[in-house]
Formats: structure tokens, sequence, C-alpha cells
């Protein structure tokens, strides 16, 4: 739980960081919507190896920075907004390389440290390193953004899974309308742990079944790209029933599972 009049970004690095200790899971690339794109999210990401790929509102309106003068590059100098000090990032490199080191280890959430940066404003020397470093970043990116159609179907395909799982709690959070309005932080802890807890069962057992179908489409010779199976998300919810009634004395046959339906048929043509 996180207030919800605080903003999101430097919120971004702890979850990617929590799969680096807790799970087996390498995350390469990660979106967020415009809250989660700063310059300090831009520099750590890179730091600590993420391809940050952020859509970003009003993308017009954001300004480049360059290495040399802007009168440098006449056409684009509209677009530049200064210079980047390199002498920031020579200078404070040891300490960098410290903060990366301190996070990978788990000595510290990146959260925290963005949250002290942040507050610390240009006066501080690691402070301003590390936003110089993003502004590097966040210039790359743009100019990638503005050239490169897949990074741009990536993004937008990331995000909509996002919005996808939202949806999903909203559906599960059918009560009061998906609205939390306990008045105690902890009692508002409680009410969105459980909610994470539901959707973490809906979504491992369509990830269960999911695997099973594919298993049974390849068993009957249906073609199965693993690249598509990378934008798949296990996130319907349209065949769980919410609200009604629960009857629990029938046991699911094959060893508890539910049996599959015949979706060979359907399947099979497209693929060949």
């Amino acid at each position: 739980m996180i207030a919800a009049t605080v903003r999101e970004a430097p919120y971004v690095l702890d979850g990617l960081m929590h799969h680096v200790h807790q799970t087996d899971l390498r995350i390469r690339e990660h979106y967020t919507d415009t809250a989660g794109a700063t310059d300090h999210v831009f520099g750590l990401c890179r730091l600590l190896g993420f391809q940050f790929s952020p859509r970003v509102k009003d993308l017009k309106d954001r300004k480049l920075y360059t290495i040399e003068k802007p009168g440098t590059y006449p056409l684009l100098e509209p677009l530049i907004g200064g210079m980047i000090d390199a002498a920031a990032i020579i200078d404070q490199w040891p300490e960098l390389m410290r903060l990366k080191a301190s996070i990978e280890a788990g000595a510290v959430l990146p959260s925290a440290m963005l949250r002290k940066l942040a507050a610390t404003g240009p006066s501080n020397a690691l402070s301003r390193a590390l936003r110089t470093l993003g502004r590097i970043e966040r210039t790359l990116f743009t100019l990638q953004w503005l050239s490169d159609p897949g990074l741009r179907q990536r993004s937008h395909a990331g995000l909509n899974k996002g919005e996808a799982s939202n949806s999903l709690r909203r559906a599960v959070f059918f009560h009061r309308q998906g609205e939390i309005r306990d008045r105690t932080f902890e009692n508002q802890s409680f009410r969105a742990s459980g909610l994470s807890l539901i959707t973490a069962a809906i979504v491992h057992w369509n990830t269960v079944y999911l695997d099973r179908a594919v298993r049974q489409l390849r068993a009957q010779g249906a073609a199965v790209p693993n690249d598509l199976l990378a934008h798949v998300a296990p996130l319907g919810w349209e065949h769980i029933a919410l609200t009604g009634d629960y009857i629990w004395s029938t046991a699911s046959p094959e060893a508890d599972f539910r049996p599959l339906r015949d979706v060979h048929a359907t399947f099979l043509p497209q693929a060949a």
C-alpha cells in the first residue's frame, strides 16, 4: 500500500528488483505511463540494467539534451533543452556505482533512495549526477521512440496488460465499486492485500490451465510458437463466477483438474 497522493515513479524499480531478489524472472524491459517517468528513474534503470520504455504523454513538449552545444544541431535546436554536464557524472561515478551495488545487494530499496535524492534537489552532487545520466537516457529513448514503431507497439501492449490487471481487480472488487473506503491505513492494507491474494489466485488458475491447453494443442499437432505465448496474459475472468452460488461437493476429474474442451479444430487450421 502506498498513498494515492504519492508519485508512483520511485516505486517502479521496487517491483523490478523484487524479481531479481526473490523470483526466477529476469525482466529486460519495463513499461509505465507518464507518472512513472522521471530523469532519476531513467538513470537508475540504466545503471541496474533495465530498459525503461514509458509511454510519455505530450512527448512533443519534452526537451532533448546534448553533449555538445545545441547550435551543433540546427534542425533539432528548437527541441533541445540544454547541454549535459558530463563532469557531474564523471565526478560522482564511484558514488553511482556504490548506489547501484547497494540496491543490487538488497541493502536499500530503490524507492527509498529515489525519494531521498529527489528531496535533496539539484544542490546534491549525487542527485545531480543521476538526473544528468537520466537526461541522457531519456533523450536516447525519445529519439528511439520517434524512429522505432516496434518500441511503441511493445510499450502500448505492455501497458494494456497492466490495464487488464486493473480491470480484473475492479471486477473482483465489485463491492463498493472498487473503492477502498476504510479510514485507517491498517484496514486499507488488509483490504488491498486480500484483493491482491484473490487476483493472484485467479492469475495462477488461468496460468495452470493455459499451460495445460497449450500442451494439449501441441500434443494434437497444433503449432503454438513460444514467441506468441509471450503476448498471452492470464488475466481473463469471464469463465469465473464472481457472484452467485458455489457448490464444492462435486470432485473434479483428472487429478483435481477440470477437463479441457477440444480446441484442436479451432486452432489447427489457423496454424496450418
